[in-house]
């Protein structure tokens, strides 16, 4: 798996959108350039991505860009609170990373096994990655833990992915807590001491397979500081699969194929966007999976409507915001969707141009690496 290691409800409650809303991929034809997987490539020398997180959350370094003029500046992240005004909104993700990474062996063969949790689609059937997935033909059965959880694998689906059935006596989720690990990104070789480090400390709804790192700064004194400045918060969900994060293997990125990912916005949470941007307030979206939940979420007129979905958004430059004015974010992968969504919102010279200053400044990158705030 390759990572970089994945966007109007009026006031009245009768405007809930109770069915699911379903998004189809965003194709807008790019303007002059953009178009070309190449044309977001960097030289990133290895040793600059991160592999451990900071002690002090709030310690990593912050780049300022300004969208328009292309301009930087160097900062702490905890000084974030001083590029932030009375009026704006902060928009969370927060979603909780599951324990998803299983080792086990194939029943009869003692072979060695990793199964990669993506998606449940039912109570104990799961969309996953298997590794070796040559081996797990539907029929294959798996162990795990001595045998406290078993699983069969159902049929293989899209990209290879397999669908499993598990079968245990319990719990799954006290079981999974006992014997899964957290889904680190393979760019990250040291272990993880404490996996609460691979969580935001506002996680809450559990689901996904990535952590939406962009969070990974915040600590909780921040977030009050924040608050105390005038700074609204609103919270939404969107459980991070593989699809952020599969790369783009076509040159030509209108050929890309996102993959879905489910999202959740309150009726709390979208009054607050709304009223946000009714009064001219900025929102400021936390990491990419906020930015594509409120763009998924949104009507054409920027009115973030409550309710639920699967979005396959894909966001490059060429496309429209209509919710979202700034940015937090890491610094991603070169060639990926990520680095084309951050992107649109500054322009791809923009970024590339600070991305190079970033690598210049020995900036840390990736899921334990610093971040930029785009304004």
């Amino acid at each position: 798996m390759s990572t970089e290691n994945r966007n109007a409800i009026s006031p009245d409650e009768g405007s809930v959108k109770e069915e699911p809303i379903k998004e189809e991929p965003i194709k807008e034809e790019p303007v002059n350039s953009g178009w070309k997987k190449s044309d977001y490539y960097f030289d990133l020398p290895q040793e600059l991505i991160a592999q451990d997180p900071l002690e002090d959350r709030s310690a990593s370094r912050l780049l300022v860009l300004d969208k328009v003029s292309g301009g930087v500046s160097h900062h702490v992240f905890r000084e974030i609170a001083d590029f932030l005004e009375p009026g704006d909104c902060l928009v969370l993700n927060n979603t909780k990373v599951i324990p998803a990474r299983l080792l086990g062996e194939r029943e009869g063969t003692g072979a060695h096994v990793e199964v990669l949790l993506l998606k449940r689609r039912e109570k104990d059937t799961w969309e996953t990655l298997v590794r070796p997935g040559k081996k797990c033909r539907p029929g294959t059965r798996l162990t795990f833990g001595g045998g406290l959880l078993k699983a069969e694998v159902l049929e293989t689906v899209e990209e290879g992915n397999r669908l499993i059935r598990f079968v245990y006596d319990g719990i799954f989720e006290e079981i999974l807590d006992r014997l899964g690990e957290m889904p680190l990104p393979p760019y990250i070789t040291h272990k993880l001491q404490d996996r609460n480090r691979y969580q935001t400390v506002y996680a809450r709804q559990e689901g996904s397979a990535a952590a939406p790192t962009a969070g990974l700064h915040f600590t909780e004194e921040l977030l009050q500081r924040i608050q105390s400045r005038g700074v609204r918060i609103a919270y939404v969900t969107l459980h991070v699969g593989l699809g952020t994060f599969r790369p783009v293997k076509e040159e030509n990125i209108l050929e890309h194929h996102m993959h879905s990912e489910h999202y959740q916005v309150s009726v709390e949470a979208a009054d607050i966007i709304n009223d946000t941007k009714k009064n001219g307030g900025r929102v400021v979206c936390v990491g990419t999976t906020s930015c594509r939940t409120v763009e998924s979420a949104s009507e054409e007129s920027g009115w973030v409507v409550a309710g639920s979905g699967d979005t396959q958004i894909f966001i490059y430059p060429g496309y429209r915001f209509k919710v979202l004015d700034a940015l937090v974010t890491n610094f991603h992968l070169p060639e990926s969707t990520l680095v084309m969504l951050v992107s649109a919102l500054a322009g791809r010279e923009n970024v590339l141009n600070a991305y190079r200053e970033a690598v210049r400044e020995r900036y840390r990158f990736f899921s334990f690496g610093d971040a930029m705030l785009i304004r």
